[in-house]
């Protein structure tokens, strides 16, 4: 089978058997450290025509969102601190220096924000532009895991969804007059940040440990959405051996941003926004969502079928949803 046929995710379940068992079931690898501390590894590749193009990221966003989606998946695996980043950089020779500069001024700029350096690299010439990111950072109090939801979890959400797909609809010019007209401009103001400029939520991990209730030992399942909200809960529940009622009223959608046609499939499966998707016992839960703004509760973790998703008080599963790119086709 060619990799069109077989697609990313088939893929990533072939290649995780060269690999420990269930050393591929998270959004990074956690190592431990002789001095007892924890290692969160992540990589992640961006090239040019499938993540990236001029049209959308000028270099210096380009370098900022490279070094933010790989900064959210440290923070989905439960990490407080960042290390830094290794920088593979490929490039076709008529590149311009300007263009490579501005990337790792917004490499910079983001480490300079959310903590870190710039750890090292590689470079080459190839016929197109290429970004191959590592980044390292510390556990905190412990690490976050999606197999270790329970029933009865509250499912919560760090901060609204859909906005950076509007985003990127705005900057291809996707949406007619019509359609962009009842949107606010702020709102397409904040959509296009939420695209360019997208924020790692490594303070929620902070908040994780200073909120957790004396009673609780360290438990919590997590993902970050960059992939959408939707397929984030599946692979919570998938992991977790449970299933998934999310509330249709709670979905975290920005003010006026349901004036959209596409509100709630953009909400649930625009991809892309970096947020993080969390299991708590429900007092954590409660606890997360009253000292944080923007943390919502939209939903919980239920006994049944590993994996589904459906709305509260309906038997109704929600079909899975495509999100972000489609490798290889």
């Amino acid at each position: 089978m060619r990799l069109q046929e077989l697609g990313e995710w088939e893929l990533l379940q072939r290649l995780s058997t060269f690999a420990p068992a269930g050393q591929w079931d998270d959004d990074a690898a956690l190592l431990t450290e002789q001095s007892g501390r924890t290692l969160v590894v992540n990589t992640d590749v961006l090239v040019e025509g499938v993540h990236f193009s001029d049209t959308t990221l000028c270099p210096q966003d380009l370098g900022w969102r490279a070094a933010a989606a790989n900064l959210s998946d440290l923070a989905a695996m439960g990490s407080t601190s960042v290390v830094g980043l290794t920088v593979g950089l490929v490039a076709p020779g008529e590149t311009s220096w300007s263009w490579v500069e501005g990337v790792y001024q917004g490499l910079s700029e983001a480490l300079g924000h959310f903590g870190g350096c710039l750890l090292g690299g590689d470079c080459s010439s190839g016929a197109q532009r290429l970004l191959a990111i590592t980044a390292l950072g510390h556990v905190g109090d412990g690490p976050i895991r999606r197999g270790d939801g329970r029933p009865g979890d509250w499912l919560v959400c760090t901060g609204p969804h859909g906005l950076s797909r509007l985003g990127l609809a705005l900057l291809q010019g996707e949406l007619d007059p019509q359609q962009r007209e009842p949107l606010p401009a702020e709102l397409q103001a904040e959509a296009v940040r939420a695209h360019q400029r997208p924020r790692p939520r490594l303070d929620v991990v902070q908040q994780l440990s200073a909120l957790r209730p004396a009673p609780c030992p360290w438990r919590v399942a997590g993902t970050d959405s960059s992939d959408g909200l939707q397929l984030a809960a599946a692979n919570i529940a998938r992991a977790s051996g449970c299933r998934v009622e999310l509330e249709r009223q709670a979905l975290p959608m920005a003010p006026q941003f349901n004036r959209l046609a596409s509100a709630e499939h953009w909400c649930l499966s625009g991809g892309e926004d970096f947020e993080l998707i969390l299991a708590l016992e429900p007092s954590w839960g409660e606890a997360l969502c009253a000292a944080m703004p923007g943390c919502t509760r939209i939903g919980c973790l239920l006994e049944g079928e590993a994996g589904k998703v459906s709305w509260a008080g309906s038997d109704q599963m929600l079909e899975a949803s495509g999100a972000g790119y489609c490798h290889f086709q």
